[in-house]
């Protein structure tokens, strides 16, 4: 069976000539590396063992070619997923796929620890010295002088000097073999395909992790002919990139981690857990908000606690026995601007963890109501702090408004800290969402390394359930 599709449905879903053609601008070096990486899979027989992770950039496509298992990463966070399928499945051999802007740019950081764990995997960084798919901008690896879309006088030394990679990565104790290649003659090209071809053994033997540079064409930024961009690379990039092997310490196998236990059992023991399932206080979903899954937003200043009662609540509803996520959000300001949480309650699976449209919002400060308060369903609650919120927006009709003074409450009770409680206990109240039981539940589970705090958070909960019942009462 072929490394490559029979077709490649890029364009005109595989029909005609274009099934049998890359996506590939003429001359551009990924379509000579694609074919080498087939080459050695084939060679080593490890088709049904390769995952390709190929992230943001030129190569982003290259599922569309490599019939293997394909995953496709944020914008540099192919290490990072590499390292995630190599730890799930040790025996699957992992190939990253990267160009300069992603894996020396953005990804920098995931490229460096990985390496430094030095798990059998197999780097392929492709360096052409710009951004190719995004428009020509400069990129880490661009060359003193070049002129790019962002440097339209030739890079300075005021926008940085260019990243050697392959010499950074050698000096990291975890990787084993490190070699720079190119594409711009028969000779070198041969060196590639070998390069690649030893990286993956290396892998397969389960010796180390390998980092592979290729020295790549990118004709259509650099505005040349395939032929003038070979030369290019040829007179420019090489004495800047110097070719060769960097570092090679293949070894003995080290790699012999056994596969990974999925055993419930096991991650018990291991966080030091039960088994046993928490204690329930509800007779059942909160069917009365909606039937099937719940939305809510947390919002507030930095220090105002949003983001502690939304992993309260979700944790309440796991120990009821529904599934529940928390997504917090954490915006730029640190204090006055707003900070949320979105949570979702549902009674199989939670399908999205966002809140674009909460049944209800708690806000703690007036950026947060003004932001949130619209986009709340109709029928919904709206639960935010009098004592800093003295005039809500006005909103749907159909929404319950409940205005608690839940800073005044928390200074009354000696802490101001507690506020978030405060309105935690009037949300337990307004929406019935959990009985008062289970909510306090994991208040002491939260509060176990610090029981001293303990009275007061849970007087802090039932002045908020009262408070809402006396906002009620007087309307």
């Amino acid at each position: 069976m072929s490394v490559f599709y029979e077709r490649f449905e890029r364009h005109a879903h595989g029909e005609g000539l274009k099934g049998h053609a890359t996506h590939y601008c003429p001359g551009c070096g990924h379509g000579l590396i694609h074919k080498y990486v087939a080459e050695a899979i084939d060679e080593l027989d490890i088709q049904n063992r390769t995952i390709a992770v190929s992230p943001v950039g030129c190569a982003v496509f290259m599922y569309y070619y490599l019939d293997v298992g394909n995953t496709q990463a944020a914008h540099g966070r192919a290490p990072a997923v590499a390292v995630g399928h190599k730890v799930a499945n040790p025996d699957a051999i992992l190939l990253a796929y990267q160009g300069d802007g992603d894996l020396a740019s953005i990804g920098l950081g995931e490229i460096m620890q990985a390496c430094q764990l030095g798990l059998p995997m197999t780097f392929v960084f492709v360096n052409n010295a710009i951004y190719g798919m995004t428009g020509g901008q400069m990129a880490p690896t661009t060359l003193p002088g070049q002129v790019t879309t962002t440097t339209p006088t030739g890079r300075t030394r005021f926008t940085g000097q260019p990243l050697r990679m392959a010499e950074i990565v050698s000096q990291i104790d975890g990787p084993i073999y490190v070699e720079r290649c190119a594409l711009f003659d028969a000779k070198q090209r041969t060196r590639t395909k070998k390069a690649i071809a030893k990286a993956l053994r290396l892998q397969v033997e389960g010796k180390g992790l390998s980092f592979v540079e290729i020295l790549a064409e990118c004709p259509t930024h650099l505005k040349l002919t395939p032929s003038e961009a070979e030369q290019w690379v040829k007179e420019k990039m090489v004495p800047y990139f110097p070719l060769g092997v960097k570092k090679d310490e293949e070894g003995e196998r080290w790699f012999e981690p056994g596969p990974p236990s999925f055993d419930p059992g096991d991650v018990v023991r291991v966080i030091s857990g039960t088994d046993q399932p928490p204690e329930r206080f509800g007779d059942g979903f909160p069917s009365h908000i909606d039937e099937k899954d719940i939305s809510l937003k947390f919002a507030g200043a930095g220090g105002d606690g949003a983001q502690t009662i939304a992993m309260l609540t979700t944790k309440a509803a796991l120990n009821e026995g529904w599934d529940s996520t928390h997504i917090p959000s954490y915006g730029p300001e640190s204090r006055g601007g707003t900070s949320y949480a979105d949570v979702r309650i549902a009674v199989d699976e939670v399908l999205s963890p966002s809140s674009p449209h909460p049944q209800i919002l708690v806000a703690f400060n007036p950026p947060s109501l003004e932001k949130f308060g619209p986009t709340v369903s109709p029928g919904g609650i709206v639960i935010y702090d009098r004592s800093v919120i003295p005039e809500p927006p006005t909103l749907d009709p159909s929404i319950t408004m409940a205005g608690i003074p839940c800073t005044e409450i928390a200074r009354g009770l000696g802490k101001r800290m507690v506020k978030n409680v405060v309105a935690l206990g009037a949300l337990a109240e307004a929406a019935h969402l959990f009985p008062r039981d289970s909510f306090l539940l994991t208040l002491r589970q939260a509060l176990k390394q610090n029981c001293a705090l303990l009275d007061l958070n849970e007087q802090a909960f039932d002045a908020g359930a009262q408070a809402f019942d006396d906002v009620m009462s007087a309307v």
